[in-house]
């Protein structure tokens, strides 16, 4: 390799170091479901030694790549070290496939966007841990910066990435191959009176499925839903703290959009990036936020709230100025403050981890265990999954929603011990609104006390179960 080379692959690898720290900062990484995620992968274990009666691996070709990996380093690595690995490699595909689509619609290389790349790849989707979606997300960001400007030939390259995304979640292929066609069909349109009546048509096509999708299946829309267009509210992840952070991004890609549009005047509403943007924002606002398509025991949710991220990518790549270092300034302070949110709060969470952790090892093996405790001031509930990564080697958590729900690949087959058979029963379970029947018992539930200790009770056969609170994440001050 040549010294320009290895001078042009240093940046690219301390940046990914950079990148992933996280991931590696704290004893657990604190991302909702990504605990859920490492369950079930040890729950597909004792299904392949027999030892999970009732329950079974089901086939399917969409919302399991993420699984598929986390469950190969498990086994190699121990469940622990899986997550790191995995999580780390979903950040890596998202940040450099977004970085990569940043730099093909700037035509230069975005460094000085990669703060705020960094800052989304960490955001709310993180967070919560769809970690299947922004895999799919990243992939359908490469497969975007192929298909920029580029031939077709070389565009169709982006075909098998976007098939390998499904394996990760649909969405997120939805919309980058919705956004790779449009981009072929604006470039061969004749003039920009063409290119404006394509924008409004697209506009309308989405309005449209959206109405269809509404008419055919269960959905639920919020008029709320337009405040998420932008995409900075991907940022905010635990507490009210991070709206401030969302607030601040969003004045500064209003700057840097106030500046753009100063310098090229009417020439920005010709702009491909605009276009792309004004599409990703409709999808925020139009879609339905929840919807219940057959087969499955659970609506897919929280669809707004994922998609703009997408919109937050576009929005990054249009408000690039010509001369970085500001936006490089202004993504960076906020990047660290982020950054630096998130040590305290999952230090903090880590230790109720801890706790929680100690009194379920005093359980005998293969218990059923349900979590009855909620922090009411957390947007994204970080408690609920975190019985399911104690339960790992040691337990049953009863109230684990990936098998009822029929979208993951643990599935009900029968009669178990392990896991509720319904939806109904395990979000009953999760949110304290169950009556315990006999076929249940056993059945501890981890509470807590006044004072903020927690303890475990065990439930009888009709005994109503409740929901106790601790505000396990302080304010900041």
């Amino acid at each position: 390799m040549t010294r320009s080379r290895v001078s042009g692959f240093v940046p690219f690898a301390l940046a990914s170091l950079a990148l992933v720290v996280p991931c590696f900062w704290q004893s657990r990484i604190q991302a909702g479901d990504l605990a859920s995620h490492s369950y079930n992968a040890w729950l597909v274990q004792l299904i392949d030694a027999g030892r999970a009666p009732g329950l079974s691996v089901a086939p399917q070709l969409t919302n399991v790549l993420f699984d598929w990996i986390l469950s190969a380093l498990a086994r190699g690595l121990g469940s622990g070290p899986a997550e790191r690995v995995a999580a780390a490699f979903v950040v890596l595909v998202f940040a450099w496939g977004a970085f990569a689509f940043v730099s093909a619609v700037a035509g230069r290389r975005a460094w000085d966007a990669l703060p705020c790349l960094a800052a989304l790849a960490y955001g709310w989707v993180f967070h919560i841990g769809f970690f299947n979606f922004q895999l799919a997300l990243g992939a359908g960001l490469w497969a975007l910066a192929l298909g920029w400007d580029r031939p077709l030939a070389r565009g169709l390259a982006a075909v098998p990435i976007l098939a390998l995304a499904w394996l990760a979640h649909p969405l997120p292929v939805l919309w980058a191959g919705g956004l790779i066609g449009f981009s072929w069909l604006w470039r061969a349109l004749p003039s920009p009176r063409w290119r404006r009546v394509a924008v409004l048509a697209a506009l309308a096509a989405i309005w449209l499925a959206s109405a269809l999708v509404s008419r055919a299946y269960p959905t639920r829309w919020d008029p709320g839903q337009w405040l998420l267009a932008s995409g900075a509210s991907s940022l905010r992840v635990w507490d009210a703290k991070y709206d401030l952070l969302a607030a601040v991004l969003l004045a500064v890609w209003v700057a840097l959009l106030g500046l753009r549009v100063a310098r090229e005047r009417a020439r920005l509403l010709d702009r491909l990036e605009l276009a792309l943007f004004a599409l990703s924002a409709a999808a925020v606002a139009l879609v339905p936020g929840s919807i219940l398509l057959p087969g499955y025991g659970h609506a897919l949710v929280y669809v707004a709230e994922r998609m703009s991220l997408c919109a937050a990518l576009v929005l990054c790549a249009l408000t690039l100025p010509e001369r970085p270092r500001a936006a490089a300034i202004a993504y960076s302070g906020i990047a660290l403050v982020f950054f630096a949110f998130l040590y305290r709060d999952e230090r903090i969470l880590n230790g109720f981890e801890d706790r929680l952790d100690a009194l379920v090892a005093e359980l005998p093996p293969e218990q059923r265990v349900i979590l009855g405790v909620r922090d009411p001031e957390l947007r994204v509930n970080a408690l609920a999954h975190m019985i399911d990564r104690a339960c790992i080697g040691r337990c049953f958590s009863y109230a684990n929603y990936e098998p009822s729900t029929l979208q993951f690949r643990v599935r009900v087959d029968g009669p178990n011990g392990i896991v509720a058979s319904t939806y109904a029963d395990s979000f009953a379970l999760q949110t304290g609104r169950y009556v315990v029947k006999a076929r249940d018992v056993p059945l501890h539930q981890v509470v807590s006390r006044p004072g903020g200790e927690l303890a475990l009770r065990s439930l009888l056969a009709g005994e109503p179960i409740a929901m106790t609170e601790l505000r396990v994440l302080p304010g900041l001050f």
